[in-house]
Parts: structure tokens; C-alpha cells; sequence
């Protein structure tokens, strides 16, 4: 078995964990890749006398890695994408951060995670992803996002209209900051800060949910996710933000945005032990009640 290492970031209060990880995957015969810029990081603290590939790019992990380990937190998770793309390398992520609410497995579970996905004791969980079909150009490489697309004003001084339109019907004109649309997997990200609801994993939707809307009746929608979606963007301003989960880019109103699911999904590696809801009750504080 070959398992990639991917991280950002590394910082000396994580050497005991990472050197946990390195040994503990070592002493089951597993052959070990490392993203360049991270095996940079922890070659001196954590990889010292240790023998692995190193890899820069997408083609360099789908040639020969059976599974990828997200070291880090959400945010490290959501940059594997790039590297991973269609390949269907399913990805398991290791917290090293605060929330870790798509990395499931906390530092202190290392050796735990490592059984299980040794002994097969995993399922795979597929996640829908969102595509940006036009404009084309914006992100060439990598048109797609696991979280949201959200689209938000680049001035402080005036709201953006946001016109959407789902399979060519006329939804509604959004006086707001921006709007998200959002997979299951991103509902509990932004969407669910800006008052979206909670999707599970498996749903075929997508939520569409406005950021500081300036009209009351204004609600979040759930569409199914096999809809085109079209975006048109007016206001004061003729420039506003376009974001696909960390990448971002300016646009101007001219250009309509078409959003429709992407044709592949991402493979998330889910322990038999853990479940969605657990997550939220134990990470979000859902349904926090003291008569429980």
C-alpha cells in the first residue's frame, strides 16, 4: 500500500504526532509519499533517516497512490483537491488544527486511524462536488469546489443584486453582501454561518443560501443537484468576488456564472466508528440541550 502525506503547515507541537503517523504506517510495510512543500517542513524533525517519494503535482500521486492523509485541518483538506482532481484517490483527513470538522480523526486517534484503514475497517463517502462551466477561464485547472461557490461584493459601500435562475426559471433577485451555493458537504461551512440549513452527506442537493440579505422574507433554498444554475450579478459596482472554496478571482458584471455539479465526486475516507451526525453533535454542539 502506498499512502501520500499532504500538508501546509507544521509547527513543533505537532513533531510526536507526525512522527506517530511516519512510524506507526513504516511498521505495517506501507511505502510513503510526501508533498514537496511539506516534506520541506518535517524532513529534519520527522522524516530524519526515513526513506519516502516526494511529489509536486496531480500526475505525480494519481500514478501510484492507493490514499492520501490530510494532515491539518479543514482548509488543508479542501487544497488536496487540486493534487487529487478525478483520480477518486480517496482522502482521510488528520486534524491538527481547531474545528476539524471534514478531518474527522483528532491527532490523539492516529494510531487508531491507521488500524482501521490497514484492516479495511473504512467505507468510502462519496461527496458531490460543485463546477464552474462558464466563465471557463477563471479557474482552467481546477473548475471545481467541495464546499461552495460563493459570489460577495468587493466594495463595503453598497449591496449586490444577484439574480439566479435554475434550469432557466427565474428564482429571485438577491439584495445582499453575496450569495452562496453550497454541496451537502459545504452546508456546514459558510452556508451554515449565513443561516443555510444542514445537509447530509448523501443528499442530492445543493443550497443556495444569500449573505446579509436586506429583505426579511428572503429564505435559503435546497434545489436538486442535477440543476443548471446561472448567476447574474448587478449593483452599484461593476467588479465583485467570485470564490471556489480558498481560490478566488475578481469578475465584472458582464459575465454571467454557470454552476451545474461537477461529473465526478471525491472520495472521503469514514472510520465504521464515526457518523455524520456524531460529527455535528460532537463538533458544531448540535442539539447542545443540559435536559441530554
Amino acid at each position: 500500500m502506498k499512502i501520500a502525506l499532504f500538508g501546509k503547515s507544521f509547527s513543533g507541537d505537532r513533531t510526536p504526532f507526525l512522527k506517530q503517523l511516519v512510524e506507526g504506517l513504516l511498521q505495517h510495510h506501507v511505502d510513503l509519499m510526501v508533498y514537496r512543500p511539506f516534506y520541506e517542513l518535517i524532513k529534519i524533525s520527522v522524516l530524519q533517516g526515513v526513506t519516502v517519494d516526494v511529489f509536486d503535482a496531480h500526475q505525480d500521486l494519481s500514478a501510484s497512490a492507493d490514499m492520501v492523509f490530510s494532515i491539518g485541518g479543514d482548509g488543508t483538506l479542501l487544497d488536496t483537491l487540486p493534487l487529487i482532481r478525478e483520480s477518486g484517490i480517496p482522502v482521510l483527513g488528520i486534524n491538527m488544527g481547531r474545528l476539524g470538522f471534514l478531518s474527522s480523526i483528532s491527532k490523539n486517534e492516529i494510531e487508531w486511524a491507521i488500524n482501521q484503514v490497514i484492516n479495511g475497517n473504512y467505507t468510502l463517502e462519496k461527496r458531490s462536488l460543485i463546477a464552474l462551466e462558464k466563465p471557463d477561464d477563471l479557474f482552467p485547472v481546477v473548475n471545481y469546489a467541495l464546499n461552495e461557490l460563493t459570489v460577495f461584493r468587493k466594495e463595503t459601500t453598497s449591496l449586490i443584486v444577484v439574480q439566479v435562475y435554475v434550469n432557466d426559471y427565474f428564482v429571485n433577485a438577491y439584495w445582499a453582501d453575496g450569495l452562496i451555493v453550497a454541496t451537502p458537504t459545504g452546508s456546514t461551512a459558510y452556508s451554515l454561518s449565513a443561516g443555510g440549513p444542514i445537509l447530509a452527506p448523501q443528499s442530492s442537493s445543493f443550497v443556495i443560501t444569500p449573505i446579509a440579505t436586506h429583505n426579511l422574507s428572503v429564505r435559503p433554498i435546497v434545489i436538486p443537484d442535477d440543476s443548471l444554475i446561472k448567476l447574474r450579478v448587478a449593483g452599484r459596482h461593476t467588479s465583485y468576488t467570485l470564490s471556489m472554496d480558498s481560490r478566488m478571482a475578481d469578475m465584472d458584471d458582464s459575465v454571467d456564472i454557470i454552476i451545474r455539479k461537477a461529473p465526478f465526486d471525491l472520495n472521503m475516507v469514514a472510520m465504521e466508528a464515526k457518523d455524520f451526525f456524531g460529527t455535528i453533535r460532537e463538533k458544531l454542539l448540535w442539539g447542545l440541550d443540559i435536559r441530554n
